[in-house]
């Protein structure tokens, strides 16, 4: 599976100069704890991850410092040239990246490096939970088809007489 089939594709966003406060509306708003900085492409009109911005680096830079978030922007907060993925990259190779770079989440880019959303271990949890579910699913089935299959082979052999 690709990280791009799975990947919340309606990011939460900001740029580099937008205000501090402004970004924290906005993860308030939409209720997420991560935003994609971009810096938009004139040419194609896409956007290009340049940086990731968390609540957890409001609270440490920002909050912990006794900063006032009001005199900051976003570019002075954020982590800068963010860890991403291929949409082309296989679900396995994102867990790997996230694991080495002690991240929950990464932008999913294609092959422009244009952002097309973002991958976090939730929606790759979900995704091994159904295959765990098919996976139980196929043991459940393969015992009911064997027992269903004994009963029959049992009626068969007492309905009739040996010679």
């Amino acid at each position: 599976m690709k990280a791009g089939s799975i990947c919340q594709r309606n990011v939460a966003t900001a740029r580099a100069l937008d205000d501090l406060t402004s970004a924290a509306q906005i993860m308030r708003e939409q209720h997420v704890g991560y935003l994609v900085v971009i810096e938009p492409e004139v040419v194609n009109t896409a956007a290009r991850p340049i940086g990731v911005l968390t609540d957890r680096d409001i609270v440490v830079s920002v909050v912990a410092r006794e900063t006032d978030p009001r005199t900051l922007r976003v570019g002075d907060v954020m982590t800068q040239q963010p860890i991403v993925i291929s949409e082309e990259a296989s679900v396995e190779t994102a867990l790997e990246q996230m694991s080495r770079s002690g991240v929950r989440r990464l932008p999913v880019v294609g092959r422009r490096g244009e952002l097309i959303g973002v991958l976090s271990l939730d929606e790759v949890l979900g995704v091994i939970a159904a295959e765990m579910q098919n996976v139980s699913g196929s043991l459940r089935n393969e015992r009911q088809i064997e027992g269903a299959v004994r009963q029959v082979a049992g009626r068969c052999r007492c309905s009739h007489p040996s010679a």
